[in-house]
Order: C-alpha cells, then structure tokens, then sequence
C-alpha cells in the first residue's frame, strides 16, 4: 500500500480511495491541488497497484491496513472519505466496521454490487478477459470508439479516451491475479444494510445515467443518505468537471451544511 500525502499538514483530513484498477493519480490528479489549498489530502494506492512487489488480496484486509494507517497516523478520525467506484465499498466497510470514524463519507458513482462466489468467479472470468485483451491491445477498438461519438457526442468521447488510455496503463502496470482479485473480492464482501453510524453523514454522489436502480441500491445500503444527484454518467464529474466536483465537496462539508446535519 502507498499513501501519498499533499495539502496543508494541520488542517482537516481528506483521504482519497481510487477506483477498479486504478491509482489514485488517475482518479485524483485533478482534483488533489483543489483540496490541498484548504485540507490535508491522504491518496491511497492499493497493493497491487501501487508500483511496489506484491498482490491484492482482498478488500477486507486492505480495508484493515487502511484503518491501521488511519488509527496510526490520524489518531483513528478522518474528516472526509470519498471513494470513487470501487473506492466507495471501501469507505461503506469503513464506517460500517466502526474501527475508524470519517465524519463525512462519500460513494462516488459506486454500483456497490454484490454476487454469489460461483457467480462472481464467473463475472471475474469475464471482466479478466476483456482487460486482458484491452491490454494486449493497448489501445480502445476503433469500433466502440464510433460507438461512444455516437451516443455521447465527440467531445465527451475525447475524454473519456485520455481516461481510458491513462486507465490502460494503470490496469497494465499490475498482475491479472491483482485484477481478478480485486474484481472478485469486491463482489462477494458483503456491505451491510442501512448502515448508519452517530456524527457520520454519508454523501451519494449519484449519476443519473447510471440507472434508478442505483438509487434503490444506495437507499438499501445507507441509512438516510443524503443522495446528490448529478446529471452525469459514471464518475463524469469527478474525472471531467473538477471545479464542479469540488465545489459539490464544499456544499456537502460546509460548517452551516455540517450544523444542521447535527440538529
């Protein structure tokens, strides 16, 4: 595991949890120099992913290093959590183990879904195909590229382009058994229901795009979230408006947010 720290040391904790086979630059790099001129910003990178020898093994014990590190170098408190995709199950199973507390808990564009092992096995066998391709290939089919400029328009599709390449090589610099254990470990970690804990707020950002059944997911996981819904597709805010995101982020923290959040 690596943690990369920016921002202001004193001041309020923000820690940033990248996505499926992603680094936290990729995620992040965006958004860190917004957050650093007002929190300290903590970016995790994930065995496995982290430029360091060694696997992904699974969320429960990465989230258990990530509470080691916390409880170690935080004094077991964190202001802000967000997690973007596959980060957004690590900051649920933070707040529902009850080991650290994160006072604010953000579900980035998370799908939070949850299988059976002889299923999983199978979407894992699958998910590692197509990576594995993509890899060997290094770059996105010129077939699904006119299919994204058809459907999103080709400013929208440019973008998504230089993620994806930049994705390409985070994925390539890990070992598939990183990959299908990532993949694998997320779908059968079990994320409790309603989960709710005293002075914890957890923020949805939700894309719309991403379907209603989303919503339904989010209302089953969490009690009472407060549910921010955007007008975006997967993580499209995050990784393609950062102004925006962060001034969201502001919105959702503010002092006379976080004051009537208590009454």
């Amino acid at each position: 595991m690596k943690y990369l720290i920016a921002g202001k040391e004193n001041e309020k904790t923000v820690l940033l949890l990248p996505g499926t086979c992603c680094t936290s630059e990729l995620n992040f790099g965006k958004i860190v120099p917004l957050l650093a001129r007002k929190y300290k910003v903590i970016c995790v990178d994930y065995d496995g992913f982290d430029g360091k020898p060694g696997e992904f093994t699974t969320m429960t014990d990465t989230t258990r290093k990530i509470e080691r590190y916390i409880i170690k170098r935080c004094g077991g408190r964190v202001f802000a959590a967000y997690g973007s995709s596959l980060g957004g199950s690590f900051v649920g199973l933070l707040i529902q183990r009850g080991n650290v507390h994160i006072r604010h808990g953000f579900i980035g564009s998370s799908d939070l879904d949850q299988s059976g092992k002889f299923a999983a096995k199978i979407e894992t066998a699958i998910i590692a195909l197509v990576i594995g391709l993509l890899l060997k290939k290094g770059t996105i089919p010129k077939w699904a590229v006119n299919v994204m400029k058809k459907k999103m328009g080709e400013e929208v599709t440019e973008k998504y382009m230089d993620f994806m390449n930049g994705f390409i090589a985070s994925a390539g610099s890990a070992s598939m058994k990183s990959v299908r254990n990532q993949f694998y470990s997320d779908l059968i970690t079990p994320l409790n229901k309603h989960i709710g804990v005293e002075d914890t707020t957890v923020h949805i950002f939700y894309a719309l795009k991403m379907g209603e059944k989303y919503r339904e997911r989010y209302l089953e996981h969490f009690a009472a979230p407060d549910i921010r819904e955007q007008n975006y597709g997967h993580e499209e805010l995050l990784f393609f408006e950062p102004e925006k995101w962060f001034e969201e982020f502001e919105a959702c923290v503010s002092e006379k947010n976080d004051k009537q959040e208590l009454l």
